[in-house]
């Protein structure tokens, strides 16, 4: 018996050790050495668009598909036809990269195997065939029910990746023979599409070398559940590492002929020294079955990624080893981390016990290899099922990180490794796997070599523009001068003449302007930039309802690209039939080209060309906050996420509030207003109905008719008309508890009682109920602590006088306050299991201490639905018939057809 295994039998009862001596012998006696490679079954070549056998540089042989059993001459077969490219990169081997089978109309590869899982690879190269443009390339793939590729643009993939060869891996279960292959021209692309392919590759696999075959996939985020991969899953490989290591080709394989790449462009770990770490011995590796040495080559296991046991531990055990990778959204994952302890000091169980991550969340906290491969030198893999990101933007970010177990008693030494990563792509519920094209990038297209007459007629045209290119900057300069100088005058016209003007200065606006004169650069300092229809139009290609990703009241919002197609932007455009929200145009550009903050939405700038109206933002990839709390296919967010969020928005508004020469109110603070970016940065937004605060110390408020959003609106300034910042707070303290319960603001087909979440939180919160209304997904992840200050913070925002309402200061405090108390508890190991188990009276016990606090809150509805106090919102909830003329005016800014609300918010 090896010391690993007794000093892991030491910490047994001494009944279950005698049955863990035997587990521990059978175990060992069952290792085995490296077997030979696996002989698949299927081992298919196609080499598209040629005739004969080929032999590629890594000596692999390719059959051409002329005259070949697998691609017969029959039906819309016979309209393809074999083509060379017109040009081929050095880098790529001429197989199967120099031929290709193309097709303006669809074709079928039917390919004889026997049933069972396979590799299924297809190989793209992006380039002129004949007289076929690369760009018109838009294709879909099918094989049985699985759509492998829709819409595949073989141009824009290679552009934006930067590659010219293009290789596909699928693993898929064929049912019964043939597999047929069908590629077939996209319908709707204007002027005509083809499809082609250049090389297909099939090759078996053992049965349960991927698909579950009795293991679960433990799922990310959900500590103790399983997930079950049959055989009806089909996968796409997004990638295959070797961490540590170089690259693996092919035949460097088990003999599935898998490529593994290195992870330089993955490893994003900044702030410490790591280094690869390799095997330092001459002791072999052990194998338990032929499954797991199928798994990965030795060269992966022999090689990984350290941590590195440092003298300075605190340091350590604060830094993670992370990699970073761009996935598809609205897709699940399968991840594979492959496991070898390779370093002759470690040889004993809890010698090296480490922390894993995945998409930020921890899936593992005593992660000990020598424990689960049962060795040293064994290798071992464990499998993952992370449900993706599901948000409206093409790619997400998929993390996998490593840190040093923080707890001395649990690990030897402080350190951990990992040895080779796989990702892979599951298919939806409708069988497919095809993700979006890329976004076209400023990558020359690859064009055919020029000849001698185009070359001359080239070089005229050159001619020719620069000519015509100083007399139109002649022109255009006279222009321009003629327009500064009119302009001037305008300005100064104004700056005498106007009665009401910004506090920061005038801006002239006109509600027909239609000049297009005025030029788009650069943003200066004191105004934003302005940009012509025509770069609108552009930008969204002529405002295509594909790239609608919002719409509201106001109008759509689109996703669209400007300065060449670089720059992402979000785009508001007015209804052309809409003769409203000419005002809340103008508020959003003067306030937000004069504010700048982290947690505040930027303004790039706004068209006002033909009666169009239109504004420009950063476009925010992550969408709204509403969007990913309910009523959503979004997966939920962990609750840390969550406070991270509000103290992002909390930090926003103060900056309104304190930040500015005067005070800023937004007005219309609600969940669908809070933004987040790709980084899930919260940036609050949407300023169209925002007001300038008293300009005077003898003035507290302002009156102004009453504008909102119903659910949100301060019952005090409804009542009074008198808008302060706390009119702000309140609409905040709603959104707390939205973020906190998962739930809109008003439910109208709930009991009388919960209609209102505002008063339904108070109450629950007085009675010392809060935690039974909160979001499911957060049961038992909240750490009673933080909801108990949460629920402070939440219902002093909603105090009924509103100089009783906290500052945004003091809600940012109390929230990072929050923030620390939950990780506190997390960090601790005995409370953070408490965070599941704690239930009853305990926790209500704890929440019950709200009712000593000063932010108490007294007004709650009786246990049969009647109100023992009205609060004031009932009240804006049934608005009788015989509100006077004023009171239904000062109502119309709470419909939706205000510029600043986004009704059915898609992401930005």
């Amino acid at each position: 018996m090896s010391r690993t295994s007794n000093k892991y039998l030491q910490r047994l009862p001494m009944g279950m050790g005698m049955v863990m001596i035997f587990f521990f012998y059978f175990i060992e006696i069952t290792y085995e050495q490296r077997p030979p490679p696996y002989i698949p079954v299927e081992n298919i070549i196609i080499d598209c668009g040629s005739s004969g056998e080929h032999i590629a540089k890594d000596k692999r042989s390719w059959n051409g598909d002329i005259d070949s059993k697998f691609f017969p001459l029959e039906g819309q077969n016979k309209a393809s036809a074999p083509l060379k490219a017109v040009e081929r990169t050095i880098a790529l081997d001429p197989v199967p990269y120099e031929t290709a089978r193309l097709s303006l109309s669809e074709f079928t590869y039917t390919v004889p195997v026997t049933p069972g899982p396979k590799f299924v690879r297809l190989y793209f190269f992006s380039a002129t065939y004949r007289d076929f443009n690369r760009s018109k390339a838009f294709f879909e793939v099918r094989i049985d029910k699985y759509t492998l590729l829709k819409n595949f643009s073989a141009s824009l993939t290679a552009d934006a990746l930067n590659i010219d060869g293009i290789e596909k891996e699928y693993i898929l279960t064929v049912e019964k023979s043939p597999m047929k292959i069908t590629f077939t021209p996209t319908s709707s692309q204007a002027g005509g599409a083809f499809a082609f392919i250049n090389g297909i590759e099939i090759v078996s696999m053992p049965s349960a070398l991927y698909y579950s075959n009795g293991r679960g996939l433990a799922i990310v985020g959900q500590e103790g559940r399983f997930f079950t991969l049959t055989n009806n899953t089909a996968m796409e490989t997004m990638y295959r590492i070797n961490i540590g290591g170089n690259t693996l080709s092919p035949i460097d394989d088990t003999g599935m002929f898998r490529q593994w790449n290195t992870e330089e462009e993955y490893l994003v770990s900044e702030g410490l020294s790591v280094l690869p770490v390799a095997h330092n011995t001459t002791t072999p590796l052990k194998f338990r079955d032929n499954i797991s040495s199928y798994a990965a080559p030795d060269s992966v296991y022999k090689t990984g990624r350290s941590t590195g046991n440092k003298p300075n531990k605190t340091l350590l055990r604060s830094y993670n080893l992370t990699w970073e990778f761009s996935v598809d959204s609205k897709f699940r994952y399968m991840l594979r981390l492959h496991f070898c302890e390779i370093n002759k000091e470690f040889t004993e169980v809890g010698d090296r016990v480490f922390y894993i991550y995945i998409a930020d969340d921890r899936v593992e906290k005593k992660f000990d290899i020598i424990n689960f491969a049962h060795g040293q030198y064994v290798p071992y893999y464990k499998d993952y099922l992370w449900f993706g990101n599901n948000s409206d933007q093409k790619k997400v970010k998929l993390s996998v990180a490593l840190q040093a177990n923080p707890d001395d008693y649990r690990t030897t030494f402080v350190d951990a490794i990992l040895n080779g990563l796989e990702i892979f792509k599951l298919n939806d519920d409708s069988s497919n796997l095809a993700g979006l094209n890329p976004d076209p990038t400023n990558r020359t297209a690859i064009a055919r070599p020029s000849t001698d007459a185009e070359k001359g007629k080239s070089s005229l045209i050159t001619i020719i523009g620069v000519v015509l290119g100083v007399a139109a900057a002649i022109v255009m300069l006279s222009v321009l001068g003629f327009f500064i100088i009119r302009r001037g005058k305008k300005v100064k016209d104004a700056a005498s003449t106007s009665e009401k003007t910004s506090w920061w200065g005038p801006i002239s606006f006109s509600t027909t302007r239609s000049s297009k004169t005025r030029t788009s650069s650069s943003l200066p300092s004191d105004l934003c930039r302005y940009f012509s229809l025509a770069e609108i139009k552009a930008a969204t290609n002529n405002f295509e309802d594909i790239f609608i990703i919002g719409v509201g009241g106001f109008g759509n919002v689109y996703k669209g690209y400007v300065d060449n197609g670089t720059v992402p932007v979000a785009i508001k455009r007015l209804k052309p039939e809409s003769s409203q929200g000419f005002n809340e145009f103008k508020t959003e550009i003067e306030m937000l080209t004069h504010l700048r903050h982290r947690h505040l939405v930027s303004l790039i700038g706004y068209c006002n060309d033909e009666r169009e109206m239109i504004l420009v933002y950063d476009y925010m990839a992550q969408g709204t906050l509403r969007s990913h709390l309910y009523n959503t296919e979004n997966l939920p967010l962990g609750w840390r996420q969550r406070l991270e969020i509000c103290i992002g928005a909390a930090r926003g508004l103060h900056y309104l509030h304190t930040g500015s020469k005067y005070t800023i109110i937004h007005r219309d603070v609600k969940t669908t207003n809070i933004l987040l970016d790709e980084k899930w940065v919260a940036k609050v937004s949407d300023f169209g109905l925002s007001k300038t605060g008293p300009t005077s110390m003898s003035k507290a408020h302002i009156t102004t008719v009453v504008k909102g959003s119903i659910g949100y609106l301060d019952p005090e300034y409804y009542k009074r008309q008198q808008l302060t910042e706390k009119s702000d707070v309140y609409s905040f303290g709603v959104v707390l508890f939205e973020v906190l319960c998962g739930r809109p603001p008003i439910v109208r087909t709930a009991e009388k009682r919960q209609v209102s979440l505002a008063e339904w939180a108070r109450c629950c919160y007085q009675k010392g109920t809060l935690h039974q209304i909160i979001d499911p997904h957060l049961t038992g992840r909240i750490a009673p602590e933080c909801l108990k200050k949460y629920g402070d913070i939440a219902v002093s925002c909603m105090l009924d006088n509103g100089t009783e309402r906290p500052s945004m200061n003091d809600v940012v405090w109390g929230l990072e306050f929050a923030m620390q108390l939950q990780k506190n508890a997390e960090d601790n190991d005995s409370v953070g299991g408490a965070l599941i188990k704690m239930k009853g009276e305990d926790e209500v016990a704890l929440i019950n201490s709200n009712s000593n606090s000063d932010w108490a809150y007294n007004n709650c509805s009786s246990e049969d639905g009647t109100e023992s106090k009205s609060s004031g919102v009932s009240k804006l909830l049934n608005i009788s018939s015989e509100e006077d003329s004023t009171t239904k005016e000062s109502m119309k800014g709470l419909s939706g057809t205000v510029f600043s609300e986004i009704n059915d918010p898609k992401g930005r």
